[in-house]
């Protein structure tokens, strides 16, 4: 025999009630253990978030050669299925990288030489419209009424100013020097290797950055198997296929994810740049590229893009209209591609919630500045992956992945314990969109009253709590009761012919009356009887005429007994009906479902609403009233 703690282990993994629950130092023990895994965790956590931080000057540049692998990956793999060969095709896609940044580059640096050139010629217009604002802002009664209002304020504040003291005038005997000496600073000539030096510093950090980079993207492209390998290994821990999975999942999704905000982001540089010439602004190429460019910094990037072209449109127009058309172009044209645009293109390709595309954001900037902001998203949808496939790393998809937090089932149970039917019947709705309420019963509702019964196992569920989830039940169907339409006409409710019995508590009676529901939108009356009315003092009580077939309850039947001996009283009382077990969220446990077969002694034992009712349907065409219930298995 295992330890308490290791049996308990056991049966929550089989999704079982622990028959023998912890004694209190045991659980104490478990307590004491799960504080020091948190503790342990938030440390671990801690730590690498400070490594992250203190080797950016190392991190930096390997995610952005991660991220431009990645962006180069399909130019190499073309270029091999060329047959240019393995070290051909990487140093042809460098080379191709290296002269699009270098040109892009001088592009950028001839248009802003050119435009310095052009700037003393708006300096007119410039003067003229600062002139006119001024004068506009004195002759305002408002604005002039707020500066009255703020220097009152400011006086009263800071008190009555102290007349300055005069200067104290010459003696009359000190001698007069009615002409100071000036005093002049001149700076060195530059030398020829000072003005090298002053043109090369800014540009050497950035340069040493592209430099690693390549180097590195190099690197990472010739060795792309093998280090996928040794990632695979390292981080499998036997389950190769899971992890080799989670970085092909990875692999696709970056790929989409680059390549279709590629193609985002020019067609967004081509409708700025062509805007702003229509407009009139100079250098409109220059513009839209920058645009395209800085758009892929999330949320800061169009607005920092805008600030130029609206900077030009203020200077070059006597008046205000190409500032506004400026300012619409891009407030009209952001908005369109990132709210209509980006969903249809991306879909739910990228896997991230909103909220995490803002806490990205937030947190890779505070670690790595700008560049930080840039690869937020695509570091952030790495890490939803592997969360997704590596058990360890779950919690990354949990808070920042897109799909649901909680199962169906289990915001249906907490709808329940919050006796909120009306909200639970608003979610099935959506549920039954593409499925029947027969479906929605057997793979949310019953499996909302497994987890009610796991925690009534584990006394977290006391008795009124659990009488409220049958209650929320019977709201539940009684909402969705008009949905779909029945398949056959319900006989008066003297002549049903089945009875549905509640093996242990409300919450078997509650899976109860959703069979009957089901059966009742069959043309199959039913009725539902409680544990108590079962039991062996109210047995012989218990209205029975006319019933055919026997279907008892059960969410957990923990040992089986209870059902065995159930059955057996049932039976005695009414040797003419048909036995039926139904033991619910048993259809993906084969070893359960064939365990509760031995144990009840009889075969007609289902696991799934939809096998219920077409097996009772089945016994009620096969056996008439009257007949032997064994005789008519048979």
């Amino acid at each position: 025999m295992g330890s308490p703690c290791v049996l308990n282990w056991q049966f929550q993994a089989l999704g079982m009630a622990d028959p023998t629950p912890l004694p209190p130092s045991a659980r104490s023990v478990a307590q004491r253990e799960r504080l020091q895994a948190n503790f342990m965790t938030a440390v671990i956590a801690a730590i690498s978030v400070g490594a992250i931080y203190f080797a950016r000057p190392i991190l930096v540049p390997l995610a952005l050669a991660i991220l431009l692998a990645f962006a180069l990956a399909p130019l190499v793999g073309r270029l091999r299925r060329w047959h240019f060969g393995r070290v051909g095709s990487v140093l042809a896609s460098l080379l191709f990288a290296v002269v699009a940044i270098v040109g892009l580059g001088t592009f950028i640096g001839a248009q802003i030489a050119g435009l310095a050139v052009e700037l003393p010629h708006y300096q007119t217009n410039l003067a003229h419209k600062i002139e006119s604002v001024r004068s506009g802002a004195s002759q305002s009664s408002l604005l002039h009424g707020v500066t009255e209002m703020f220097n009152n304020l400011d006086r009263a504040i800071s008190g009555p100013q102290q007349q300055p003291k005069e200067a104290p005038l010459p003696a009359a005997n000190a001698p007069w020097n009615p002409n100071p000496v000036p005093v002049e600073i001149h700076k060195p000539d530059p030398t020829p290797l000072g003005v090298i030096e002053n043109i090369a510093a800014p540009l050497l950090a950035p340069l040493a950055t592209l430099g690693i980079v390549i180097i590195f993207v190099g690197f990472i492209l010739l060795q792309k198997d093998d280090l996928r390998d040794r990632f695979i290994k390292l981080a499998s821990h036997r389950d190769l296929q899971r992890t080799a999975r989670a970085l092909d999942e990875a692999a696709d999704r970056l790929s989409h994810y680059l390549f279709s905000q590629l193609a985002i982001n020019a067609s967004f540089g081509v409708v700025i740049g062509t805007g702003l010439w229509l407009i009139g602004i100079p250098n409109p190429g220059l513009w839209g590229l920058i645009a395209g460019m800085f758009r892929f910094v999330p949320y800061v990037g169009v607005p920092i893009a805008a600030v130029v072209p609206a900077a030009l449109a203020f200077a070059i127009d006597p008046g205000w209209m190409k500032l506004i058309e400026t300012a619409l172009l891009f407030g009209i044209c952001e908005p369109v591609v990132g709210q209509l645009i980006e969903p249809f293109v991306y879909g739910r390709n990228m896997g991230l919630s909103a909220a995490a595309v803002v806490i990205a954001a937030v947190f890779w900037t505070w670690l790595w500045g700008p560049v930080g902001l840039l690869l937020s998203t695509p570091l952030t949808m790495c890490l939803v992956v592997m969360g997704r496939h590596v058990e360890p790393l779950r919690f990354f998809d949990v808070l920042l992945g897109d799909s649901p937090p909680l199962a169906l089932e289990e915001s249906l149970y907490l709808r329940m314990l919050a006796d909120d039917p009306d909200t639970a019947a608003q979610e099935a709705e959506a549920f039954l969109k593409d499925d029947t309420l027969s479906q929605y019963f057997d793979e949310v509702a019953i499996k909302a009253l497994a987890l009610a019964q796991r925690d009534a196992d584990r006394g977290v569920l006391d008795r009124e709590r659990r009488m409220q989830v049958r209650q929320t039940i019977d709201t539940l169907m009684e909402n969705l009761s008009d949905h779909g339409t029945a398949t056959g006409d319900l006989p008066p409710p003297e002549s049903w012919p089945v009875l549905c019995v509640a093996g242990r508590s409300a919450l078997d009676e509650a899976a109860a009356a959703l069979l009957a529901h089901v059966l009742h939108r069959e043309g199959i009356g039913a009725r539902v009887t409680s544990a108590d009315d079962v039991s062996p003092a109210n047995l012989p009580k218990l209205d029975v005429d006319g019933v055919k077939v026997i279907c008892v309850s059960y969410l957990d039947p923990g040992n089986y007994k209870n059902a065995r001996y159930l059955v057996r009283r049932l039976m005695r009382r009414m040797p003419h009906a048909h036995p039926v077990a139904g033991f619910w969220g048993y259809a993906q446990n084969d070893t359960h479902y064939l365990d509760s077969i031995e144990a009840m002694e009889m075969h007609d034992v289902v696991s799934t609403l939809k096998q219920a009712a077409e097996r009772i349907a089945m016994l009620l065409r096969e056996a008439p009233l009257g007949e032997p219930a064994q005789e008519a298995a048979e």
